[in-house]
Order: C-alpha cells, then structure tokens, then sequence
C-alpha cells in the first residue's frame, strides 16, 4: 500500500538485477579468486600446466562459474591440493579426471585434469564459447575430423587416430586455422577474419599511454591533483587528464566555474614542475536534464579535454537521453562522452538511448565515445566498442579513478576493448602525447 506503479515497476526490476548478480559475479572479482586459486596450485607436484579457462579466460564482463584446467598423470595429488583450497565450502563431486566445489561465496569450481597430449584441445574446448565450439566442429566434421576436449582425431569409418590436442595452435592448425584469441572467440566475426588472414592484433595494457578520466579531492576523489598525477608518472604514463564533476553533481562537491578555473590555474603550475608528463585541464561536465551543459561554452572553451556524461534524469525516455547526448556531442568543445550507457554490472540496467544514433553523431563529428574501465561499469560493453570500430569513432580507455589506486583497473578496460576487437589504432590513447594532440585537434 502506498507504492505507485513506477515504484512497483523498478523493485521489480531490481529483483531480477539481483537475481542475475547472485548467478553470476564481476569479472575482476572472478579474477581475485581465480589469481588465489592458481598461486594455491602451484607447484603441486606431479602439475605440468596450469590454466584457468571458460568465461573467465575469455573475458566476459560477469563469469558464472571457474573452470581450472591441470595437465598432469597424477589426478588424485592434484585433487588433494585442490580440495584443500582454503574458501572451499563444499566439495560437490570427485571423480577420475574432474573435482566440482562450491566456494563460500556461492561459486562453483570445476577442476579438470588432462593428459599432456589433450591439453590444449581441452583448454580450447572449456574455454568456449559454446557458439565459438559448434563452429569448430561443424568445420571438423566438413573436414573428415572429430574435434572434442581430448584432442582432434581423423575419423574413417569406426577407427579414429589422435591428430593434434597438446596445444591450443595445434588444434586450430589442424582446421586449417590460425589461433585465435580467448577475447573473440563468440561467433561473431572471428572467423570471417582468420578466412581473410585478417585477426586483429588487439590492444594490449602496455599500449597505453595516457589515462583521460580521474578526480581529485577537489570533488569526491581521495587524492590531491598533485598525487594523482606523481601515481599515473610512476605508472609510465605520459598524459592524464584531471577530470571533476562539474557543479550539477552537488553530493560530490562539482566544480563551479570559479572553483573550476582556479583548478586548471594549478594544473598550468604543475605542468611547469613536472617532466615527462603533460596534464590536462579537463572537466567531467553534466548534461543537463533539460538539455545543454552544465557548464557556459565561455569556460569549457578554456580547457583541454572536456567530457559530457549523464548522471541526472537517467529514467527519462528514450528520446529525451538521446537528444540530450546527440546535444553534447554537438557542442564544439566536448571532446568525449563518458560511460555512454550509464548502466552499472549487476546494479543498474543501462538508461533507454539510441545507441546508434549516438553512434552516428560521434562520428559525424569527431567526437570520441568512452570505454570507462571502472569493473562495476565497462561502458561500452564489448559489442558496443564493435560498433565504434564500425563508425571508425576512436575509443578512449579511462580508469575513472577516484584514488591513485584506482588507476589501475585500466586492465579492466584493455580485456573489454578486446572482447571488442579493437586494436593498437582503434585506441586513441595508444598515442604518444604528439600524436594525441593531433588527434585533439586544438592547439
């Protein structure tokens, strides 16, 4: 009693978010246990290799379960060391070659252990994706072969004879194809591009070069600007922009234009310290709900990077968001839109936008669309930055920092991007700072 249609309608809604949460978990989360559970493997005696596959090694955003895979002749030692994994609530199932365990958070654990000759066709078969795996045999069997996790045979009539297993390239090899990366293999276009001899090289952590998104203590970061930019100096970095919210986010202490100006005053004296690295004044600026930027175009035309983003209004309609996003992108001085779904994995669907045509004024105007590295956001999702490498839109790779720390979930960002298939070039800030600039196309 008391609740209206609209407050029924999102409770509803949040249950099913919370339903899927507890199926399955953020990938960096995955990645805690998983990093735990191979370090607590090591070195068991009789383990030849060791490796983690599924969703998780091929990167997916959530991962419902981990599959661990162990090359080894003694199965029973390896499934001692295993069931003696400290967050084990449950062991569910032990077998010949396969221990299930439920940890005490609910995920479910599968130990699979292979002779070396079979290896890599099962690390290539529990890896995936299903779709990826039925594209694999279908090919095998037009080939007169027989692909499945113990290896790829030669089938004539009844008799089968083992051709290759011991690595994931010797089963591709064997299919007359080159490896493939974990990231791509979903049946979209991976294999239309190993046919053309045209696998993208996907961009890789190290490529990075400058970081575009992050706050300070000026608003509801944990750090000065001067930390801030000594943690992404230290981290090899060559560019960084500092970028507060803007004064429409009250509940973090946005930036008025006064507070705003004398920020990028003191980002002008830190540059003139500073040595191998360039700071830009930036802003992270609200797109009004009723349209325009939070901010005048007389202070935004003062800076040197400025992101448009919504956080206000995110249940307004479909066509009011986009017209709202389309009207930032318009605006001369935005150079980027940020997380440009807004949802948040396992918490918040994303807001109704028509994607394509933000997709299509982007590119019309040579705006960039951002890829926020955050775990909770990797927005743009892995279809999405497809898309941008479609519309030629180069994508931005941010961490969204709020502490130094933070800094580093750009590796969160990097995984996402090559789910995408996104390489070297289709990041523009792979680009050494000369090259960036360019880029920019300011002065």
């Amino acid at each position: 009693k008391g609740f209206g249609a609209k407050t029924e309608e999102t409770i509803l809604k949040g249950i099913d978010i919370a339903a899927q949460a507890e199926q399955r978990m953020r990938w960096a989360d995955a990645d805690a246990i998983a990093c735990s559970l191979l370090a607590h493997m090591e070195g068991t005696p009789g383990v030849r290799q060791l490796r983690m596959a599924g969703s998780y090694r091929r990167g997916k955003e959530t991962v419902g379960d981990l599959d661990l895979l162990v090359d080894s002749d003694l199965g029973d030692g390896a499934m001692d060391r295993f069931g003696q994994f400290p967050d084990i609530d449950e062991v569910l199932v032990r077998g010949d070659t396969k221990m299930s365990v439920r940890l005490k958070n609910g995920l479910q654990v599968d130990l699979r252990v292979v002779p070396a000759e079979s290896f890599g066709a099962a690390l290539q078969y529990f890896t995936g994706s299903k779709e990826h795996n039925v594209e694999i045999r279908s090919r095998a069997k037009q080939a007169g072969l027989k692909v499945n996790e113990w290896g790829v045979f030669n089938v004539d009539g009844d008799v089968e004879t083992y051709l290759a297993g011991r690595s994931e390239a010797d089963v591709y090899s064997a299919l007359d194809l080159p490896w493939i990366p974990p990231e791509i293999r979903e049946a979209r276009s991976e294999f239309e591009w190993a046919a053309a001899g045209d696998l993208p090289e996907l961009v890789t952590l190290e490529e990075i070069r400058g970081d575009l998104h992050m706050h300070t203590n000026a608003t509801d970061g944990k750090a000065t600007l001067k930390e801030m930019a000594e943690a992404a100096r230290e981290r090899g970095l060559e560019y960084i922009a500092i970028t507060d919210h803007s004064k429409r986010v009250s509940m973090a202490g946005g930036l008025d234009a006064d507070r705003l100006l004398a920020q990028w005053a003191e980002v002008d004296e830190l540059n003139e310290q500073f040595e191998g690295l360039t700071i830009l004044k930036g802003i992270e600026c609200d797109i009004l709900e009723s349209g325009g930027m939070d901010l005048s175009d007389e202070v935004l035309a003062q800076g040197d990077w400025i992101i448009a983003s919504v956080h206000y209004g995110q249940n307004q309609s479909r066509q009011q968001i986009t017209q709202r996003i389309l009207g930032a992108i318009e605006n001369p001085h935005v150079d980027v839109v940020a997380h440009p779904t807004g949802r948040l994995i396992n918490r918040r669907e994303p807001y109704e936008v028509d994607i394509d045509a933000v997709f299509a004024a982007a590119a019309k105007h040579g705006k960039m669309l951002e890829l926020n590295a955050n775990p909770a956001r990797l927005d743009l999702h892995d279809v999405h930055c497809a898309a941008a490498k479609r519309h030629g839109i180069p994508v931005v790779i941010c961490t969204d920092a709020h502490s130094t720390g933070g800094l580093d979930v750009m590796r969160y960002g990097v995984l996402q991007a090559r789910r995408g298939g996104l390489t070297k070039k289709d990041v523009a800030n792979t680009r050494g700072w000369e090259d960036f600039k360019k880029l920019l196309g300011r002065p």
